[in-house]
């Protein structure tokens, strides 16, 4: 039996996202899991960072918000929906992140609730990164859904390869909290299927809920295959997205990374 926190962020309940959220709570209830659901919409979650987030502060004078955070974990003074979103992170064995991809990105409410929840002291920190961060042992999973055509998310497509797109949050958030990282489930297209297409999307996810457990995560990085430089050592192969020019001279990606557009 898992303990599995989804985080919601999507603003309507009648959404092929709000199906894709029922046909999750019925499965892991029917396999004997506990969930608890994070509806950020329903819950007017507040993903602005503010002074307010802290009952007492270290400095009054200006507002550091990082150190404000260490602080505020440290001496039990967060604001009381920060502490109990941390409690739900806490519990959980699995967390997944369940939001329809905007811009390329998370809704601002599911990024806000990540900067204001992952707090420094619980999430990482103090040499807590990647495989030693603060939430380690725990499993994580993003499932977007999007009205892009697979083969626009693919490497030689219109919008480029879509792991490239997660790489911030997946690396970025996850990893480098500790999480092992599952498998995105995709949902692509939604908007431009039919009924057929779309029951067919849902009963894809409900397979792949039946199954976790037995899932590997993705090979993602850890921070012994890094030298002292914090770049990666030379007998390691890269094997994630954000690292393919691990082994590209660096005056070529210099090169690249200014490179202006093909003349006409």
């Amino acid at each position: 039996m898992a303990r599995v926190l989804i985080v919601y962020a999507h603003p309507e309940p009648r959404s092929f996202n709000g199906a894709m959220l029922s046909l999750a709570k019925r499965t892991f209830e029917s396999l004997g899991d506990e969930l608890r659901i994070s509806d950020l919409y329903a819950m007017s979650f507040d993903p602005v960072a503010r002074a307010s987030d802290f009952k007492s502060r270290e400095q009054e004078d200006r507002l550091d918000y990082f150190a404000e955070q260490r602080h505020g974990y440290a001496t039990g003074s967060l604001a009381s929906d920060i502490t109990a979103e941390i409690a739900k992170v806490s519990w959980c064995d699995l967390l997944i992140l369940q939001f329809p991809l905007y811009w390329f990105s998370l809704p601002a409410i599911l990024k806000g609730w990540i900067d204001r929840v992952f707090v420094p002291g619980f999430a990482f920190g103090a040499g807590k990164w990647y495989e030693r961060g603060g939430l380690c042992g725990k499993r994580a999973m993003l499932v977007t859904t999007m009205s892009a055509y697979p083969q626009m998310m693919a490497p030689d497509g219109l919008n480029g390869l879509l792991e490239v797109n997660l790489w911030p949050v997946q690396n970025g958030v996850l990893a480098f909290c500790g999480f092992d990282i599952l498998e995105p489930f995709i949902a692509d297209s939604v908007t431009h299927v039919d009924d057929a297409a779309r029951a067919g999307i849902l009963e894809r996810y409900e397979r792949r809920l039946r199954h976790l457990a037995e899932e590997r995560p993705l090979p993602f990085h850890r921070r012994e295959e890094f030298d002292r430089h914090w770049r990666m050592k030379p007998e390691v192969e890269p094997r994630t997205v954000g690292h393919f020019f691990g082994r590209v001279p660096d005056d070529v990606v210099a090169r690249l990374r200014r490179a202006g557009p093909p003349k006409s």
